[in-house]
């Protein structure tokens, strides 16, 4: 069962943000996927200066129709679009519903096709702090650089279909969102589940779960990959990730070992990576952040464990890879660029 302790660790991995070499492949990537040489591989995780700063509560990511990677961030109520070479920023939505805390708001962002789709999360008035301005939790399809449109209630489906986890939060936390044969599939980490969403706003269960917080998600034709962070205290055994079909009701292991783990993504060489958060400091009380500069980005190893690519993240949330260079997304508001990772 999900605990609420649980939760509140997870949701203060943010909060506390705010206040303050290569694996043998074991999946091939999608056959759309090019790789490109490059032999800069940085010495530490935390590589060159970022590529990317001041962004305001920043969490998800997806690489865009374009070849530019996209950020939300959920306390400006927009999404940003990031030139991968130069940093370079410009606007793709704003107007979106802010963040009601200092996590929440727009979590993730996906493309079908060239439409962008935004996940927006925690914005209700169910959250443990009042609300004067309750918006819709769910998905949002954008229309214009202000403009959009809500598909998808996923707030009131998750209130009039509770899961088996003991919640105090009945709309739901999401994590992220990713596209799936014509539909989207989105992780709540508080309910503990994976949700099947179409376009025309329809909600299903794919798959429950125990307690082990659902976070990333990577996809390969019909099957879905799954970062798991793990119950408090978010220790490195049970961080995993998993693999799954559209009618299955178990997982399988694809490997485990990392701490607090939050995404998973292919590499354009066919190598599977994750990210992970870092080291929960031992002793500290819930709720406590990963210890800072702990991070790592991960490969998956044919034997079921992970070899470190890059470590000395700062509390990464999400993880894109374009050809043969990471791009990182952290907690303090930060990208960081990881060039020459295979």
């Amino acid at each position: 069962m999900y605990h609420k302790k649980t939760l509140v660790a997870v949701l203060l991995l943010a909060l506390a943000a705010f206040a303050v070499a290569c694996a043998q492949p074991i999946i091939q990537a999608p056959a759309d996927t090019k790789a490109a040489a490059d032999p800069n591989v940085p010495e530490t995780g935390s590589g060159p200066d970022p590529l990317v700063t001041g962004l305001e509560g920043a969490s998800g990511s997806a690489i865009g129709p374009d070849g530019a990677l996209y950020v939300t961030e959920g306390a400006a109520g927009r999404v940003s679009r990031v030139d991968p070479q130069t940093g370079e920023m410009t606007t793709l939505v704003e107007g979106l519903p802010p963040a009601v805390l200092p996590i929440g708001g727009a979590a993730d962002v996906a493309f079908i096709d060239s439409t962008a789709y935004v996940l927006v999360t925690m914005i209700g008035s169910d959250l443990p702090v009042p609300v004067d301005n309750p918006g819709v939790v769910g998905i949002y399809r954008v229309d214009g650089a202000d403009s959009f449109t809500i598909i998808a209630d996923i707030g009131e489906w998750s209130i009039n279909n509770p899961s088996e986890s003991d919640v105090f939060i009945p709309s739901g936390v999401h994590y992220a969102m990713d596209p799936y044969h014509g539909g989207l599939l989105v992780t709540d980490g508080h309910h503990n589940r994976v949700l099947h969403v179409t376009l025309d706003g329809e909600v299903s269960e794919m798959i429950a779960f125990d307690n082990i917080v659902p976070t990333g998600l990577a996809v390969s034709d019909y099957l879905v990959y799954m970062a798991e962070a793990g119950p408090n205290p978010h220790l490195a055994g049970d961080g995993k990730v998993v693999a799954f079909g559209p009618n299955a009701s178990t997982v399988t292991e694809v490997a485990s070992g990392a701490p607090l783990l939050v995404d998973v993504e292919f590499g354009s060489d066919g190598t599977f990576y994750a990210l992970a958060q870092g080291d929960f400091p031992e002793g500290s009380d819930d709720g406590a952040p990963a210890i800072p500069g702990t991070g790592s980005l991960v490969a998956v190893n044919r034997d079921g464990g992970f070899s470190v690519i890059a470590e000395g993240l700062d509390q990464p949330t999400s993880l894109e890879i374009i050809g043969n260079t990471a791009y990182v997304v952290t907690l303090p508001g930060e990208i960081r660029r990881i060039d020459g990772i295979s």
